[in-house]
């Protein structure tokens, strides 16, 4: 079993910026290609960013290419989504998503794990 904590969410103003942070713990952290995805009401739940185990290789979705950057500190369990430039378009909850069997998370199907969501909310 993995647990991820995800923390970082709020309120902030169009331009502002907020910093993810996802926190896991379990197993080892260095097994598990890591994810962020969002769901806004009434969507799908789609992927944001990804990396891989080594966080040599990373994913971004066209609409948040740019501004958001994802990474990994292995030796802190934890992977981190800054996300800068937001747009009102970008609220939603975030999810972070670990799975072991994938070089990048970018589907949310089969997905070994997720965190329990943080809200981010941009206000224009």
């Amino acid at each position: 079993q993995v647990q991820l904590v995800e923390s970082g969410g709020g309120l902030v103003q169009a331009g502002g910026s907020l910093r993810l942070s996802c926190a896991a713990s379990g197993r080892p952290f260095s097994r598990y290609a890591m994810g962020w995805f969002r769901q806004a009401p009434g969507k799908e739940r789609e992927s944001v960013a990804a990396i891989s185990r080594s966080g040599f290789s990373t994913y971004y979705a066209d609409s948040v290419k740019g501004r958001f950057t994802i990474s990994r500190d292995n030796a802190k369990n934890t992977v981190y989504l800054q996300m800068n430039s937001l747009k009102p378009e970008d609220t939603a909850v975030y999810y972070c998503a670990a799975d072991s069997n994938r070089a990048l998370v970018v589907s949310r199907v089969g997905v070994d794990y997720w965190g329990q969501g943080t809200q981010v909310t941009v206000s224009s």
